[in-house]
């Protein structure tokens, strides 16, 4: 496998100004790089403008055990989901502090919604025992979220965000971290930094449907495969139940939250019937997998491309204040959603598995950490709980910039030295200007599109197999050559994730939760609960 995606030439910068690089702006990035000691100089690169992530379209909001909580209550829900195979310590870590992230949150200034007691208002979703999930301007938590800490990051003195900038990869030496490589308004640059954070996000683009942002291709999982840094529960991908269809939304689905079942609302197939009760006595609160997997079974019997979700039940108001957002958006795709019956199809949404990391968000390279969706803490299990994922990306953010506070203190960390002394001889190559064979918008359209149909709601071994001859043969074919731009290294880095995650579904030899493989299943669309 290829080591760097450029190879070195005397062209480029080395930057020694920061302690810290955070590698993407959602929530884990810019939460993780406040809890950082202010006297730590941070670097934060962005892919594209700060507000362009997943983080910023959350809806549903974030589940949190506070005051006098059931808090082993809210454990049983999150393994229950994840199918009794998430790591229990990490769960518990989760869980535990929950009521400090929210604490911290509201400290730096996010207004969560209250009732008219002043309480916070906290709503139910699938596979919860009691309403704990607190929401932000109703449906638009992660903005509400995100608008805090960008403000706070800016008033951070500290604090440096580069946007636009493509991370390349992990510098190395006897598996202890010296920095990373990145392209920037046309040159490459080496930032050496005591220490880096990967909050790259997670892998949506890797589907022809999802609700993920554009700029969500894995980088940051494969600069780390690259580097040797161990993955985990690669082939657990969650795919969300409700998706507004469309036919002519090529780059992401809009997302209809779970929030909206939770209130009560209800699926229905083609021929308005409703089904979920065929499924799982939980109906349509069960866990996502098993919704998404019934959904697809509906669309497949009727041969159609959607269900539909029913919330004619509310009248205009409620709806519009609940969801305000999710309102607007049916009503400019036509739907009024107290009246009209909103068409729906599941969608690649949120990833489970990813960088392994320790309960401090650390990887097994010295120094170098992951946190949010682009880790793997073993908190999901096989399947994510409805709205752990922004708490999760808080709780082990923390604990990632307190490790590293420590470790600051204790100078467990590689000053600089020149880049030949520590045997890095192919870092950077600047762009090749002739014309390339290669078409990578072809080859990223196909990937997509393969790993829709193979590696997506079920799965099948024959149908993985061959794909995973394709993606190898493709990774053979660009695995020399000199990279024209930014978006082929993208492409490059998509076939690499792809390749590791089809690898682990065969590896896996099993079918449980959002890994659903035919061959494997004693039960055809359901589980035990």
């Amino acid at each position: 496998m290829r080591r760097y995606l450029v190879d070195y030439n005397e062209s480029f910068v080395i930057d020694q100004n920061f302690d810290v690089a955070i590698i993407g702006a959602g929530i884990a990035g810019l939460y993780t790089a406040l809890m950082l000691p202010k006297d730590l100089k941070i670097v934060i690169l962005s892919k594209k403008d700060i507000e362009d992530c997943d983080s910023y379209l959350a809806q549903g909001g974030i589940a949190a055990s506070i005051k006098n909580d059931n808090r082993e209550l809210h454990v049983k829900d999150t393994i229950n989901a994840g199918c009794y195979v998430n790591d229990l310590d990490a769960v518990n870590v989760l869980i535990n502090e929950s009521q400090e992230a929210i604490d911290s949150l509201v400290e730096l200034g996010v207004d969560f919604d209250r009732d008219s007691l002043g309480n916070f208002y906290r709503s139910l979703e699938g596979n919860h025992s009691m309403p704990r999930i607190l929401h932000v301007h109703g449906d638009s938590t992660g903005k509400g979220i995100m608008d805090i800490l960008i403000k706070n990051v800016k008033e951070a003195s500290n604090i440096t965000v580069i946007t636009d900038i493509f991370a390349m990869d992990v510098v190395d030496s006897e598996k202890i971290y010296k920095g990373i490589t990145a392209y920037h308004n046309d040159k490459f640059f080496y930032f050496n930094t005591k220490f880096c954070v990967v909050a790259s996000g997670g892998i949506g683009q890797l589907f022809s449907k999802t609700t993920n942002v554009d700029i969500l291709t894995g980088d940051g999982i494969a600069m780390a495969l690259r580097a040797g840094v161990n993955l985990d529960n690669m082939e657990y991908i969650q795919f969300h139940p409700t998706a507004f269809y469309s036919k002519d939304v090529k780059d992401k689905l809009f997302l209809i939250s779970e929030a909206v079942r939770g209130e009560g609302a209800v699926l229905r197939n083609i021929n308005e019937e409703r089904f979920m009760g065929e499924y799982d006595n939980r109906m349509e609160l069960a866990p996502r997998d098993i919704v998404a997997r019934a959904i697809k079974d509906q669309m497949d019997k009727t041969k159609t491309d959607y269900v539909y979700l029913d919330v004619t039940m509310y009248d205009k108001n409620f709806l519009k204040r609940r969801f305000n957002t999710i309102y607007s958006e049916c009503k400019s795709q036509g739907i009024e959603m107290n009246k009209d019956y909103i068409p729906v199809t599941p969608a690649a949404h949120y990833f489970m598995g990813g960088i392994k990391v320790d309960l401090y968000g650390r990887t097994n390279i010295e120094n170098f950490y992951a946190v949010g969706e682009c880790a793997c803490t073993g908190v999901h299990g096989a399947n994510r709980l409805a709205s752990n994922s922004l708490m999760e990306a808080l709780v082990f953010g923390k604990r990632a910039a307190v490790d590293i506070s420590c470790r600051m203190k204790q100078k467990k960390y590689l000053d600089y030295e020149d880049m030949n002394k520590i045997g890095i001889k192919t870092l950077f190559n600047g762009f090749k200007t002739e014309h390339m064979k290669i078409d990578f918008s072809v080859l990223k359209e196909n990937l997509k599109n393969f790993m829709e149909d193979t590696a997506g709601i079920v799965r099948s071994v024959d149908k993985l197999k061959k794909v995973l001859d394709y993606i190898n043969n493709v990774l053979y074919e660009i695995e020399n050559c000199n990279f024209s731009d930014i978006y082929s290294m993208e492409v490059y880095n998509m076939y690499q994730v792809s390749g590791a995650i089809v690898t682990s579904i065969l590896d896996s030899k099993a079918s449980i939760g959002s890994n659903y493989v035919e061959e494997y299943s004693e039960r055809s669309l359901v589980r035990q609960i």
